[in-house]
């Protein structure tokens, strides 16, 4: 299934009083998955989508915290709640979840922020080198290792080494864009994409091992100009800790014009 058929089914949401959404779905199919549970990026960008449909217009995303709560069944009914917790002259606050089986598998705290004028101005984001790939170059569908979501997207890797490849790389750096390119790319879009490459640290192990991860925090530092119908993204991420079963990261992804649109940490849980 598109991207797009999948953001369609909130669309038709009902909105039940002044700060509670709620849309309940058939559920996700297992070509969105990643293991046992949906492709986390998936269910990031469904939240996302569903917040966007009530935060004022003039408002664009800033800030984006998700936690993975449980995992999310296939071809299970879920619902997506939207809490406005404030919305003031500059600033709205949102709580996203997303509810299966009564229980929260996916939790969400947005920001969304209008822009201002400012005296202050301090620009010192990452530039880089890479040139724009022709083709994607990373590895091919290999049952019971490769997530069923990768199928919906293209990674050109420009450093960093395959995962479960006993590397003693810790980094990626690449492009990355769908496969079958949106209607519109929007930053639902986006937060969908960032997240399906592969932790770094798991290129250091020798052999297939779970892999799950437990926060993530987007921030999106300029608003997206997409000219194109399907762009390539820069990506590059580094880990900055790994210890005690846990890995910690710190990435940044450009547009195709070398625009810094986002920043990306996250914390991993590695079960070798």
């Amino acid at each position: 299934m598109h991207i797009d058929q999948l953001l369609a089914l909130t669309s038709e949401a009902s909105e039940q009083s002044a700060i509670l959404w709620q849309s309940t779905h058939p559920g996700l199919p297992s070509n969105w998955g990643q293991g046992r549970t949906a492709f986390g990026g998936i269910t990031a960008g469904l939240i996302y989508h569903a917040l966007n449909q009530v935060v004022d217009n003039d408002r664009n995303i800033r800030a984006y915290h998700v936690n993975f709560i449980g995992p999310v069944s296939f071809d299970t009914p879920f619902e997506l709640v939207i809490e406005e917790l404030r919305t003031g002259r500059n600033m709205s606050q949102y709580l996203g979840k997303l509810v299966q089986n009564d229980r929260v598998c996916v939790c969400v705290q947005a920001c969304f922020g209008v822009g201002r004028k400012s005296k202050i101005h301090v620009d010192k984001l990452p530039e880089h080198n890479m040139a724009i790939p022709k083709k994607a170059k990373f590895i091919p569908q290999i049952p019971k290792v490769t997530p069923n979501f990768f199928r919906h997207f293209e990674l050109a890797i420009e450093q960093g080494q395959i995962p479960f490849s006993w590397s003693k790389h810790s980094h990626y750096h690449g492009w990355m864009r769908f496969k079958q390119p949106p209607a519109t790319f929007t930053p639902t879009h986006l937060v969908t994409m960032i997240d399906c490459w592969p932790p770094a640290i798991i290129q250091q192990l020798k052999l297939p091992a779970p892999v799950s991860t437990v926060s993530w925090d987007i921030e999106f530092v300029q608003p997206l100009e997409v000219t194109e119908e399907n762009p390539w993204f820069g990506y590059q991420v580094d880990t900055k800790l790994a210890v005690d079963g846990y890995a910690h990261t710190e990435a940044t992804i450009w547009d195709n014009k070398q625009r810094v649109v986002a920043l990306s940490r996250q914390t991993i849980a590695v079960f070798d």
